[in-house]
């Protein structure tokens, strides 16, 4: 695989905060470490140090990436394991991944396009991981450098193109960085002070009943509250001013369906409505990072934008965020 010796752009970072808040019960799992008669089922993860609820990042991350997936529609071209699929661009540049192999070595077996990761929305927001089973324009291959470790593989004509089989993709990093999400001091106060048997949190008692045989098998679930509120924080790493509004309309819609849709387990039954409120924008370019030292005590480099009160105000005055954008970054 030849090596890229060009450095990624780093223009600045761009910040979102807001207060997430649950509307109904939330169960993100943390795993039980002990069966007890009559305990938990399920019970939701937890700070090691404060014992306080939270809600990882890694799981409003998958959810947004779900959901941005069904909004721009893109194909299920890699296996996820336990029967499921999901998209990844197989590389930087655009290629064909091999999702069935053909039974003989001149027939055609299933191939679905993606699209490379310089370009994707879903890849270069979230990251990618290159493939093992995909091919390339052979074409494409001699301008990328990859056409000489691979060019004894096999070659074959895939929607009128001729492709070469590349062994190993290129990954390429994630911009977008979602923090775990810990409540705000006022809701963890108030959690303090229910009384439910459990620190923080509620059980919800659910009982499903076979259709067949009318045998209940009862269970007993953890869930934080309705009503408590956390500290939700992303970041999103500046590398292409032309792709910046789009990257951030994708994000501002994702996060509008996330609220018409669930964060958690067991959505379908009620859990896990959530509300976002009090979008804050930020943004520091490189040249600010670099002059920090010198910047006078109590002035901050960052250059906020004026709160938004909800995703739909959000949807609403997107151009207000996006003259905000554009008069911050730097000229081509």
């Amino acid at each position: 695989m030849p090596v890229s010796y060009e450095q990624k752009p780093l223009l600045g970072k761009l910040t979102l905060t807001s207060q997430l808040s649950a509307e109904t019960g939330l169960h993100i799992g943390g795993g039980g470490e002990n069966l007890d008669i009559g305990g938990l089922d399920k019970p939701v993860i937890r700070d090691p140090l404060t014992k306080y609820p939270y809600l990882p990042g890694s799981s409003i991350k998958g959810k947004l990436r779900s959901i941005l997936e069904r909004l721009l529609n893109k194909p299920l071209n890699r296996s996820g394991g336990s029967g499921t699929w999901r998209y990844e661009s197989d590389d930087l540049n655009d290629g064909f991944t091999e999702v069935e192999k053909g039974r003989s070595e001149v027939e055609e077996g299933r191939f679905i396009a993606y699209e490379g990761a310089r370009t994707c929305q879903i890849s270069r927001l979230f990251g990618s991981t290159g493939g093992s089973n995909f091919w390339m324009p052979i074409e494409t291959a001699k301008e990328e450098g990859l056409y000489e470790e691979n060019k004894n593989n096999r070659t074959f004509t895939i929607k009128n193109q001729n492709c070469i089989k590349i062994n190993r993709g290129r990954n390429a990093p994630a911009r977008l960085i979602i923090r775990d999400c810990h409540l705000i001091p006022e809701s963890a106060e108030k959690l303090k002070q229910v009384d439910t048997g459990l620190y923080m949190t509620e059980w919800k008692f659910e009982n499903g009943i076979d259709r067949v045989t009318a045998a209940a098998n009862p269970r007993q679930l953890e869930r934080v509250p309705a009503g408590s509120k956390f500290q939700f924080e992303l970041v999103y790493t500046v590398e292409n001013k032309n792709q910046v509004i789009e990257d951030l309309q994708n994000i501002a819609i994702a996060l509008a369906i996330l609220e018409d849709d669930a964060l958690g387990g067991h959505g379908s039954r009620g859990y896990g409505k959530v509300k976002f409120e009090n979008f804050r924008f930020s943004y520091r370019s490189l040249e600010q990072y670099r002059q920090m030292t010198s910047t006078p005590p109590g002035k901050s480099a960052l250059q906020p934008l004026e709160t938004i009160p909800n995703t739909q105000a959000l949807l609403d005055n997107f151009g207000s965020l996006s003259e905000y954008v554009n008069r911050l970054l730097p000229g081509d």
